[in-house]
Formats: C-alpha cells, structure tokens, sequence
C-alpha cells in the first residue's frame, strides 16, 4: 500500500471545530469517490473522535487536537485523532458500550459507533499524554465509464 495524499492539520478542543474537522475530513475522503453513505459513516466516527477530544481529554480548557489523514493506492482511508490530554486510564472499559466518566447527556456510545462506521479502530493512551485514534475506512471502487 503506497500513499497517495495525505494532510495534517491542528485545531483547538473547541465545540465549533467538530463540524469543521468532519467536513475537512470528508471532502479528502471525497477524492476516493465514496458512496454518500461511506462519507456519512466517515463523517460520524470523526464527529465521535473529536467530541471524545473535546469532553474529556482537557477538562481545565482548551488544548490541542491533532488530526492526521492519509490515502492509499487501494482506496484505503487512514485518520488519526491524537489530543495531549489527561488519557485514558482504562482503554478496555472507555470502550464498552454505556460507559461514560461524565455522565449527563453523555451516552457513552462514541468509540461503539466509531467501529461500528469504521473498518478498524485502534486506541492508544498514556494517563496525562493523551490519546491517539486510528481509524480506518476501505472505499469500495465503483465502476466508471470510460470515455
């Protein structure tokens, strides 16, 4: 698998840079040429990722998210969504389904519906480094007319 194109941007834990990522992200997934709902399910993980950023890893303010994107000759989407905050303490438990440290409105259904939209989903954190997520996503080729 060979790189075709890749970006990297950096944006502050901030509600209003949720939507700005997801549609940052899907118009260079576009360039694959997605079916609208490979790019609803690309949308949707990232939207979870950066919301995770955002709620939990700076619970003192704003810091830092870093978002990395890369396309492969096989149609392959590759994302990572690292923040420098607090961690996770307990990787296995953040990822069961209901669990949440804040409660509230929180359902705690982020990371499920990042795999659920996703091919693979891997999470790594160290407690007061951050987390980084890896996600995923092979685009089915679609026939195209020649000429």
């Amino acid at each position: 698998m060979e790189t075709t194109n890749k970006f990297s941007m950096t944006v502050l834990s901030r509600s209003a840079n949720e939507s700005f990522v997801r549609a940052c992200v899907a118009a260079f997934a576009a360039q694959l040429d997605p079916t609208l709902e490979e790019i609803s399910d690309i949308k949707t993980a990232v939207s979870e990722a950066i919301t995770n950023c955002i709620v939990h890893a700076y619970k003192e303010g704003a810091g830092k998210i870093y978002i990395t994107g890369e396309l492969t000759d096989n149609n392959m989407l590759r994302l990572k969504i690292r923040d420098k905050g607090c961690g996770i303490e307990n990787i296995e438990k953040a990822m069961e389904p209901l669990f949440t440290t804040v409660g509230g409105e929180r359902a705690g259904l982020g990371f499920a519906v990042m795999q659920s939209f996703m091919d693979s989903v891997r999470v790594r954190s160290v407690k007061d480094k951050g987390t980084t997520v890896s996600m995923t996503k092979k685009i089915s080729p679609r026939f195209k007319l020649n000429g």
